[in-house]
């Protein structure tokens, strides 16, 4: 099995390489980069490109490791005890499987996603990496092995909000996801905007890499807010002479509130384009 990347995806030749060697070492893909690179898309295009079934394990700072393999339902258990119900006396009814159990006992290859795994207790990488490196694990609560009928294509997310254990790392093969430059970047909207005009989408691209490098952005704009803000500059009809400016520090783009995402950042910007105005 190999990804070559796919029609809805712009992959470049590196992020090819390394889910290809992952593939092949048997191993985890560990994906960084910037929040709104397509990190979680990825594994979506992957199994639709490899025909496989995707399973998303979507983990929040709640989540534990052992939600993935699988949770024994006392409560249910409980109440249905109280009810004379007779499924209380097999332990195995109350035993809600997680996708890891899925994704070990399903009959084809599935690709996993666990997408954002720094968001966890620091112990949660580390508290899977027996099941991933085995691709096993044991019920207790009814003495059964479960073995991976198949080994998965594991993809993990990371936003790096947290350090992630060196053992965890060892496990995996490691990518991150540079932020697209221009040329990357144009791929990336023909693919989602096949026939935009070539003069407004040069004038977007100017005014949202401008906007990235203005210094001091608690968050800059990502790929996803692009794509947002070009969606909105087409239903609005924004033609792209409102985009162009001799001195574009000295303008602020229409429709700004899908490129800039706080009050800081928004205020920051303005100020910087009031003193633009004003050293003029």
């Amino acid at each position: 099995m190999r990804f070559n990347g796919s029609a809805t995806y712009v992959a470049t030749e590196d992020l090819n390489l390394a889910v290809n060697a992952a593939i092949t070492l048997q191993r985890p893909l560990l994906v960084k980069g910037e929040p709104g690179t397509g990190k979680t898309k990825l594994a979506e295009e992957v199994a639709a490109a490899l025909g496989l079934p995707l399973l998303e394990w979507h983990i929040k700072s709640t989540t534990k490791a052992q939600q993935g393999l699988y949770e024994y339902d006392a409560v249910s258990r409980l109440r249905d005890s109280q009810l004379g119900d007779p499924r209380v006396h097999d332990i195995a009814n109350y035993i809600v499987r997680g996708m890891l159990w899925q994704a070990f006992t399903s009959e084809t290859p599935v690709v996993l996603l666990i997408d954002e795994i720094d968001k966890a207790d620091i112990e949660f990488p580390n508290d899977l990496l027996r099941e991933l490196d085995r691709m096993e694990f044991f019920v207790y609560e009814t003495r059964e092995l479960v073995r991976a009928r198949h080994r998965p294509i594991v993809f993990i997310t990371s936003n790096n909000e947290k350090e992630l254990p060196d053992a965890f790392l060892r496990r995996c093969f490691f990518h991150y996801i540079r932020f697209p430059d221009k040329e990357t970047m144009e791929r990336i909207v023909d693919v989602h905007f096949p026939g935009i005009k070539k003069m407004l989408l040069r004038e977007a691209l100017e005014v949202f890499f401008e906007v990235r490098e203005v210094p001091g952005l608690k968050k800059k704009p990502s790929t996803s807010e692009l794509l947002d803000w070009l969606k909105l500059l087409l239903a609005e009809d924004i033609p792209p002479e409102a985009l162009r400016s001799k001195d574009r520090k000295t303008i602020v783009p229409p429709l700004h509130g899908a490129l800039l995402k706080n009050e800081q950042d928004v205020h920051l910007f303005e100020r910087l384009v009031f003193m633009a105005r004003q050293n003029r």
